[in-house]
This record gives C-alpha cells, structure tokens and sequence, in this order.
C-alpha cells in the first residue's frame, strides 16, 4: 500500500492499524529548534481520545504519545521526528463474527478486492484509529504556526439539526461534550443523540473549521492551491463524504453581486476585505480573512441494525457489527479537522518561506 503521506514541505506519514499493538508517524520537513514535549503532543490527542462520554466510542486508550527521534534538549533538531501511540483496549474477538462478512458502509469489499486480503479488526488501516496520528503531527504543526495564527473547530450540525449562527461563541466549545458553539442547542443534540445510541444506531454531521490569523498569500495558483489541499487534506479523513470553503454549495445560490467581496483601504492603508464569502481563499492564496472550511461525516457504518450484506465466499447473508462505535463520528473528527488544517497551513507557509526568502 502506497499514499501513506501527505504535505510538501511539512509532510506526514502514518504507520500502524487499529489493532495491531501501535500506530505512529513519522513527520519530515519541521525546522530545527522549535521547543517540543511529549506533553504539548498529548494535550491534543486527549481531546481526541476515545471514551470520554457517552456519545463517544467506550474504547478505552490512554493514547499516551512517545517521541522516538527528532527532538533533543526539549528542542526539535530539524531531522525526521518519529512518533509512537501504542494501542492497549484491543478487543478482536467483537469481529470474529464478521470476518468473513462485507460490512456495509465500510471498506471491507474495496479493500478486499484491491489486496486481496484485509485486516478485518476493527477495519485495519481504514480505522479512525489512525488519526490519532494525525492530532499528533499537528501538534507539531501549530509549533510552526506559532503564536499569530490560530485553528479552531467546532461542530455545527448533527443530523437535520443545526446550531443558531447568531449564538456563536467559541467560549462554549470546551463547555461541552460536542464542541458546539451555540449552547441553546447542547440539551436538543444530548436528547437526540441518546435516542441514536441507544437505539443501536448513528447519525452523520457537519464539523466547521477557522484559521485566524494566515497571512495573506499563501498558497498558490492552479495546482497547489491552498483551499484545493485543505479540500484534500479534509477528505482523507474517515468517513468524510463532503467538503466546502466560504459560502461553498450555497455560492450556487448566490447571485455575482452578492458573492464578490467587496474591498476598501482600512486604517493601516491596505486593502481589505468587506466580507468573507470566499472563505479567506480567492485564486488558491489566502486573502489575509479567516479561512473557513466546512466537512461533512457520514452516519459511523457500525451499527447494531441487521442488514443484508455479502460474504468473501459470494453468499447473501445478513450481518450485525457488534463492538464499542460512535454512535456520532462527527464530535471526535472536530480535532482531526483542526489538525489536519494545521499541517495544510504549516506546509504551504514553508513553501511560501522557500518561494519567497
């Protein structure tokens, strides 16, 4: 298997599957002497780690983060930094069952027909488990980053229910268990969301990702445009079915006078910016606005409803996944997404920095 990485100049590549004995990273291109620990890697992946509530997968992994090279002193050396989370609450034996058997949803057909063999624990490879991987190296993205510029998550829709714009408040998100800005609408998602689990079932979702502070032109036209590799970098996350940047789809309902962000002169004598409906991104390259960036999450494909399915041996069946899911993969993809929008930005301003001097 090959595409295990991803960036340019800051580029990452993860290793390990959901229930082998680790998962890891390996991560080229950071400079050397930006001050690191294990603790500033940790701090992210515990927003990410599974079990903390209810409406979250109970699998329980500490995700304790190990570095292995690149850093001495507390400081980064410039070379490769390799990074090591292993996994402790494997539990096989839920998909024993199931081996055999193509689950709906998931990857097991495509897998199987590409290689000719999958790991069938858990979905292997094709695990969300992977993406601790990714929280990790973008810790180490936001090192690059450095104080000017920030990236921020939430989630902005859970099935068919929305939050209220107008209630925004970043404040809120670390109130509670959905990184949900809009704190009129926790108590309607806690009742909906409990109705799903506990029905055996699941329910996609809309995650919203800010970067404040990206300076304007980075990135670059036609085919290293910065809202092109967000795109990419967003799709790769499991389960993500649809991503958008600004206004996105609702562009289409838009008319040209609309859209079009209108300019001025601001204080400093630069131009601006009156709105953000390009999402902080015109021709590939950042205008100096937020840049906004949208993806949906598609319903977790494990759930305890029977549906008909086909086995290895060319059989029609029927099948249960049993097991510890998300009845909601959307609340633990709000870190991935901000992780992932970290690495993007890290590597196009390296690339910015060897383009321009």
């Amino acid at each position: 298997m090959s595409y295990n990485s991803f960036g340019h100049i800051f580029r990452v590549t993860t290793w390990g599957e959901s229930h082998g004995p680790a998962i890891g990273c390996v991560i080229d291109g950071v400079p050397s002497r930006l001050p690191i620990d294990e603790a500033d890697i940790q701090h992210f992946l515990d927003q990410r780690k599974p079990g903390q509530n209810r409406f979250t997968t109970q699998r329980q992994e500490a995700d304790q983060v190990k570095i292995l090279s690149g850093v001495f002193d507390g400081m980064t050396t410039g070379t490769s930094i390799s990074l090591v989370i292993e996994n402790t609450d494997q539990r096989s034996k839920d998909y024993g069952d199931i081996k055999d058997k193509y689950r709906p949803g998931h990857a097991d057909y495509t897998y199987m027909e590409k290689y000719g063999i999958r790991d069938y624990r858990g979905g292997g490879r094709s695990s969300a488990r992977e993406t601790a991987c990714r929280v990790a190296a973008g810790a180490l993205a936001r090192k690059i980053l450095g104080l000017g510029i920030q990236v921020k998550g939430a989630l902005v829709q859970i099935g068919d229910k929305k939050i209220n714009q107008d209630n925004w408040d970043w404040d809120e998100v670390s109130n509670n268990p959905f990184w949900c800005p809009d704190k009129e609408m926790v108590p309607v998602w806690e009742k909906y969301l409990d109705g799903i689990r506990k029905g055996g079932s699941s329910i996609g979702a809309v995650i919203e990702i800010h970067a404040i502070g990206v300076p304007v032109g980075i990135g670059a036209p036609i085919y290293a445009k910065l809202d092109s590799d967000i795109a990419a970098a967003m799709m790769t996350i499991n389960a993500v079915k649809g991503v958008e940047i600004g206004e996105g789809f609702n562009a289409a309902c838009l008319t040209g006078e609309e859209n079009a962000d209108e300019m001025y002169m601001d204080e400093d004598g630069r131009p601006a910016l009156k709105t953000n409906h390009a999402g902080g991104i015109l021709g590939g390259i950042s205008t100096g606005k937020e840049i906004v960036c949208r993806f949906a999450v598609k319903p977790t494909s494990s759930i305890l409803t029977p549906r008909k399915t086909v086995d290895k041996h060319g059989k029609d069946t029927e099948i249960i996944t049993k097991g510890r899911h998300d009845p909601c993969v959307g609340i633990r993809a709000v870190p991935v997404g901000e992780a992932m929008m970290a690495c993007v930005i890290a590597d196009h301003l390296l690339l910015h920095r060897a383009q321009q001097g």
